[in-house]
C-alpha cells in the first residue's frame, strides 16, 4: 500500500513539472504588434518628456491622456496607468540619461494569464533599463500600465539595500530614544505633586498664631474681658470644640518669639 502512494506522489510530481513546462507562450503575430506598440510610445512619447512637459501632460487628465494616445496613436490605454507611466519615466531619466539605443524585446502572460507584458531593453546614455509595458488580454490589446526598471550592478543593488536597512534601523533607534525620554520624565512627577502640595499645605497653627499675635499686639483693645473671649473662642476653633466654655485663661503674657498662644495659658 505504501509503495502504491508513493508511486502516485511521483506520478503527480512529473504531472506538475510537465505543467509547468508546458507554460503559454504569446504568438509571434501578438508579440510582433505589441512590441511595435511600445516601442513607438518610448520613441515618440517617452524620449520627448521632460520635467515640464511631464507636468504639462499630466496635468491634462486621465481622460485628455487616453483621447491623445487614441487619437494621435491609434491605441487604446487607460489614463491613469499612463500618467504613472509616464511619471515613472521621467523620474527614472534623471539617473540613467537620455535614450541611446533600444536593443530588444520579450513577450510574455503575467501569473494570471489575463495580461500581456512586453519588455522592452534599451540603451540610456548612462545606465541601461528595461520598460515594461502591460497590455490587456482583450479584442483591442488596451495598454493599462507601464514601468522603468533600471538596470543596476550588483554593488548598487547592495548599497541600496545597506542604505534602506540603516534608515530602517536608525527610524526604529530613534523611536526608543523617545519613548525611553518620555519615560523617565515619569520621575520627575511625584516631586512636582510634591512640590505643589507643600506649596498650598499651610498649618494650622500658623494661622491661628497669626491671630493672636494680631490681637495680643494689638494696642487698640480696650477690655481683658474681650480680648479673654477671643483667646478661648480662637483655642476652641484650633481643637475642633463646639464652645469656649471648658477653657479658662489664666493670665496673658507678651512674648517676643515662639509659639505666643502655647505660652499665654
Amino acid at each position: 500500500m505504501k509503495k502504491i502512494k508513493l508511486v502516485l506522489v511521483l506520478m503527480a510530481c512529473l504531472f506538475g513539472l510537465t505543467a509547468c513546462g508546458n507554460k503559454e507562450r504569446v504568438d509571434d503575430e501578438t508579440a510582433n504588434e505589441l512590441s511595435q506598440r511600445s516601442i513607438m510610445v518610448i520613441e515618440n512619447v517617452y524620449n520627448s518628456l521632460n520635467a515640464e512637459s511631464k507636468e504639462e501632460l499630466v496635468g491634462e487628465g486621465a481622460e485628455a491622456v487616453e483621447y491623445i494616445f487614441s487619437n494621435y496613436f491609434g491605441m487604446p490605454v487607460e489614463g491613469n496607468g499612463m500618467i504613472s507611466a509616464v511619471e515613472s519615466y521621467v523620474r527614472a531619466t534623471d539617473e540613467i540619461g537620455g535614450l541611446s539605443s533600444i536593443n530588444n524585446y520579450s513577450a510574455d502572460f503575467d501569473s494570471t494569464g489575463d495580461k500581456i507584458i512586453i519588455t522592452v531593453n534599451c540603451t540610456f546614455e548612462k545606465k541601461n533599463a528595461d520598460i515594461e509595458f502591460i497590455y490587456k488580454r482583450d479584442l483591442y490589446k488596451t495598454l493599462t500600465s507601464s514601468a522603468t526598471n533600471v538596470d543596476y550592478t550588483f554593488g548598487e543593488k547592495m548599497g541600496k539595500a545597506g542604505l534602506n536597512t540603516l534608515m530602517g534601523m536608525g527610524t526604529v533607534f530613534a523611536v526608543l530614544i523617545l519613548i525611553y525620554g518620555i519615560i523617565s520624565l515619569f520621575n520627575f512627577i511625584p516631586k512636582i505633586e510634591a512640590a505643589f502640595s507643600k506649596k498650598d499645605a499651610q498649618p494650622a497653627t500658623t494661622s491661628v498664631d497669626n491671630a493672636i499675635t494680631q490681637i495680643v499686639e494689638s494696642e487698640e483693645l480696650t477690655d481683658d474681658l474681650e480680648l479673654v473671649a477671643v483667646i478661648s473662642a480662637a483655642i476652641a476653633a484650633y481643637e475642633g470644640a463646639s464652645s469656649s466654655d471648658g477653657y479658662v485663661v489664666r493670665s496673658i503674657r507678651r512674648v517676643s518669639n515662639g509659639s505666643k498662644w502655647q505660652k499665654a495659658l
